[in-house]
C-alpha cells in the first residue's frame, strides 16, 4: 500500500476491503513519505521493519527484487500523487489498484493508459459504487431493454461537511480537496462528481458526450468548487443532469440515481442502498430487494449475505478487490476472465477526468462543452 497510514480515512478503509473476501495479505507498504510514521503505521498493521518503506520508488526497487515480493500494489494516496506511484509500479511489474480520480490532469490520465497498456498490468480503480449489488441489478435491467430508449439519467451526489472552511482549520482531508496543486482542477466535481458521473454511465452504458456546468465556490476564499450543476447530453438523444455539491447542508453521503426510458424508470438511493424501485409506465412501482424476488443473478453474485441483512459501504469497495484478485489471477494463470467480472479501469479513468476538464472550460465559457474521451 501507498498511503493510508496513521490518521488516514481511505487507507483503511481498502485494507478492510481488500481482506473482506480472503484474497489479500498486506505484506509492505510506503504508507508515509515520514520514516518515523512510515515505520510506526507499518508496525500497527503487523508489517515487518524492513518492508516499512517511505519511499515509494525505494518500495518498488527492494519488492522487485525480493523473490517473496509483492504482486499488486494499493495506492490511497491525495489526487496529486497517483500518477507517479501508479507509472513506477506498473513499469517495475506490479498490478495497480488506485484510488480515484486517476491523476489530476487528462494528459497524465492519457500518459498512464501507455504506461498500463505497454507494461502488460492491470490498472484498477475503486469506483466502489459500482461494487453494489443494486447497481449490477440496474445495469442489467438497462442492458435488457427493461427501460426501453433512455430518455433522463439523472444523479446526484450531495455532502455538507464543506459547508465552512473546514481547510482553513487543519483538516487534512478538506486541505488537499480545496488545493488545485494537490486535488486537481476539480474540487467538488473531481472528489463527489466523478463518482456520480461514473455510476450513471456505469448503469446506462452511454458517456455523455457534451456538458453544460455551472460551477460555484460557495465558501468565501475557496480556490476549487464546492457545488456544481450540470446538464449532460447523450450521442443516443438521451438528456442528463448532475448535481454535486458538499456544502449541501443536512446531507451527510446523499447519491442518488435515476434512469427514465419510454417503458419505465428506475430510482437508487445510497441511503436504502440495498433496494431499488422500478415502474414501468401506468403500473405500480416495484421494489427490488438484494437477493429478493426480481434481483438476477449479476446482484446475487456480489452479494454475500441472504436477503434482509444489510449489506454496504466495505462490502462495495471489497467486491472491487475481489473482481481486481479474479482478473489477477486470470494474468497469473492464463486462464480466460469470466465475463461478469467487472471493474472500472484505466478507461473509467480517463472519462472522469474529461469530465472535469470540460465541466471547468464550460464553467469558464458559459459553454456547452464536448468531453475529450479518446485515449
Amino acid at each position: 500500500m501507498i498511503g493510508g497510514g496513521q490518521g488516514a480515512f481511505i487507507g483503511g478503509v481498502h485494507r478492510i476491503a481488500a481482506r473482506l473476501d480472503n484474497r489479500y495479505e498486506l505484506v509492505a507498504g510506503a504508507l508515509s513519505s515520514n520514516a518515523e510514521k512510515a515505520l510506526a503505521s507499518g508496525r500497527d498493521l503487523g508489517l515487518a521493519d524492513d518492508r516499512c518503506y517511505a519511499s515509494f520508488e525505494v518500495m518498488a526497487a527492494r519488492e522487485s527484487a525480493r523473490e517473496d515480493g509483492i504482486e499488486v500494489v494499493a495506492i490511497v494516496t491525495p489526487n496529486h500523487m497517483h500518477f507517479g506511484p501508479a507509472r513506477t509500479f506498473l513499469e517495475a511489474g506490479f498490478h495497480v489498484i488506485c484510488d480515484k480520480p486517476v491523476t489530476t490532469t487528462l494528459d497524465e490520465a492519457r500518459a498512464l493508459a501507455g504506461i498500463v497498456e505497454r507494461s502488460g498490468r492491470l490498472f484498477v480503480l475503486t469506483h466502489n459504487y459500482t461494487g453494489y449489488p443494486m447497481i449490477r441489478q440496474m445495469r442489467d435491467m438497462v442492458a435488457a431493454g427493461a427501460l426501453g430508449k433512455l430518455r433522463h439519467v439523472q444523479v446526484e451526489y450531495a455532502q455538507d461537511w464543506l459547508t465552512e472552511a473546514a481547510e482553513s482549520t487543519g483538516a487534512k482531508g478538506a486541505e488537499w480537496r480545496t488545493d488545485p496543486a494537490r486535488s486537481g482542477a476539480g474540487g467538488s466535481i473531481g472528489d463527489i462528481g466523478t463518482h456520480a458521473f461514473n455510476l450513471a454511465a456505469f448503469v446506462t452504458r452511454e458517456t455523455p458526450d457534451r456538458l453544460l456546468a455551472d460551477l460555484t465556490s460557495f465558501v468565501p476564499g475557496r480556490r476549487l468548487d464546492d457545488s456544481a450543476n450540470i446538464l449532460l447530453r447523450y450521442a443516443s438523444g438521451a438528456k442528463g443532469m448532475l448535481w454535486a455539491s458538499q456544502v449541501a447542508i443536512g446531507n451527510e453521503n446523499t447519491l442518488t440515481l435515476r434512469v427514465y426510458g419510454d417503458k419505465a424508470g428506475i430510482e437508487w438511493s445510497h441511503a436504502t442502498l440495498n433496494q431499488m424501485s422500478y415502474t414501468p409506465y401506468g403500473e405500480p412501482t416495484r421494489i427490488i430487494t438484494r437477493n429478493g424476488a426480481g434481483s438476477g443473478p449479476s446482484a446475487a453474485r456480489v452479494s454475500r449475505v441472504p436477503a434482509g441483512h444489510p449489506e454496504g459501504y466495505l462490502e462495495g469497495f471489497a467486491t472491487i478487490y475481489r473482481e481486481a484478485a479474479d482478473a489477477i489471477m486470470a494474468v497469473r494463470t492464463g486462464a480466460k476472465l469470466a465475463s461478469d467480472v467487472i471493474y472500472p479501469g484505466i478507461r473509467e479513468g480517463i472519462a472522469g477526468l474529461a469530465f472535469i476538464e470540460a465541466a471547468v472550460r464550460s464553467n469558464a465559457t458559459s459553454s456547452w462543452e464536448t468531453l475529450n474521451l479518446q485515449w
